[in-house]
């Protein structure tokens, strides 16, 4: 699918995203997106953007805007992608349908869930780090305290 003729041909894409990095506003194939085309102006700070890294497509919010780029991240990643630049993105997420319902950016919802989740960025990085290492370690621990049959050992 090329998002590029799309967008330029309607100015609008919907479809159901793939991949867990926008959890947890985002429902893998679940939720639909609105997505529209970028204007001419610059991006905001916490817009959820569609760009296009090599081949790939990728949908995550701005984190902090740069005079000459952005720094981008998903919601559910630890990791940030730098030097994304007002060319590379091709549009700008408008609203989420999630079992029939609308969820625009101006929604109090919406704004809430940024504000909670999306703002302390760094604290957010810190604790999703932590909880996939302990999640890490506790599979570990299971996995050593099961003998071959897969019950605990004698």
């Amino acid at each position: 699918m090329n998002f590029e003729k799309i967008l330029d041909s309607y100015r609008l894409i919907v479809y159901s995203n793939v991949g867990y990095s926008m959890l947890p506003l985002l429902r893998q194939r679940r939720d639909l997106i609105e997505i529209r085309a970028k204007g001419t102006g610059r991006c905001k700070k916490y817009d959820v953007v569609l760009y296009k890294r090599g081949n790939m497509y990728i949908l995550h919010r701005i984190v902090r805007v740069l005079p000459d780029g952005y720094i981008i991240a998903g919601d559910h990643n630890t990791f940030v992608e730098r030097d994304i630049t007002d060319a590379d993105i091709l549009g700008v997420m408008t609203r989420v349908i999630r079992n029939g319902k609308s969820i625009t950016p101006d929604n109090f919802l919406y704004k809430c869930y940024v504000y909670l989740w999306c703002a302390p960025y760094p604290v957010r990085m810190f604790i999703l780090r932590w909880v996939r290492k302990l999640k890490s370690i506790a599979r570990r621990i299971r996995r050593l305290g099961m003998g071959e049959s897969g019950g605990p050992e004698p």
